[in-house]
């Protein structure tokens, strides 16, 4: 039996999954919540073996929740089902620790195995996506300064990450709204490899000379808010 928790901000589409996913007698639908406060009040007491989630939710985004999910129960599996289905938004979720990322289109009994062979410890990742996660990769690997793969706005933040400044002060400084920032933050550790923002802001901390911006500016003088 695999126990499921929902997350998805559509009522409709959580009692819709609830009764697909109820007719097959090893799945189970434990739990579900539309938004990611709930989400992670909830989850921990309950303890699924799966996550079925989507990447976008009212007060945050599936990947970062995905990412907060595992720091704190590594043993959970994580499924994105979602509408979204650009390469970049699956490999932010891959590199966050999802096991699988499915569109909304799939049929009900292929939905039904990919829950159950994530429950059961199997990876999801078609050759569409591990084509474009191993370029990533391998432009990571050739790259002899890790910044490189940051925007001017990304090296902002991570320099504010690094000076410890919450969501809210960061939004503050940048022009942005607080659940924009925490989109940011998502997206620059999927860029990084990096699991938690902590990792983030002690890089950011560690680094002994300026930070330079496509070779000429460094992240002290940056001035470029706007996105």
């Amino acid at each position: 039996m695999v126990n499921i928790f929902l997350v998805d901000d559509h009522e409709v589409v959580r009692h819709g999954l609830i009764e697909l996913l109820s007719v097959d007698p090893e799945l189970k639908v434990i739990g579900e919540a539309g938004s990611v406060a709930q989400a992670m009040a909830r989850i921990p007491a309950l303890k699924p073996d799966v996550v079925v989630l989507d990447v976008r939710l009212p007060d945050g985004n599936g990947i970062e929740l995905c990412r907060d999910l595992l720091s704190r129960q590594p043993d959970l599996r994580c499924l994105m089902l979602t509408s979204c289905s650009s390469d970049e938004a699956m490999l932010d979720a891959i590199l966050a620790g999802a096991s699988g990322y499915v569109v909304k289109d799939i049929k009900g009994m292929e939905l039904a195995r990919a829950i159950k062979d994530v429950g059961e410890g199997r990876s999801l990742l078609d050759n569409r996506a591990a084509a474009a996660l191993m370029t990533k990769l391998r432009g990571a690997a050739e790259q002899s300064d890790p910044l490189s793969v940051l925007t001017d706005q990304e090296r902002v933040l991570l320099k504010l990450i690094g000076e410890g400044l919450t969501n809210k002060q960061i939004g503050d400084r940048m022009f942005l709204s607080e659940k924009t920032v925490k989109n940011y933050v998502s997206r620059l550790l999927a860029k990084m490899g990096m699991a938690t923002r902590t990792q983030a802001a002690v890089f950011a901390a560690k680094l002994d000379r300026p930070v330079r911006s496509n070779g000429e500016t460094n992240l002290e003088s940056l001035c470029i808010y706007g996105w």
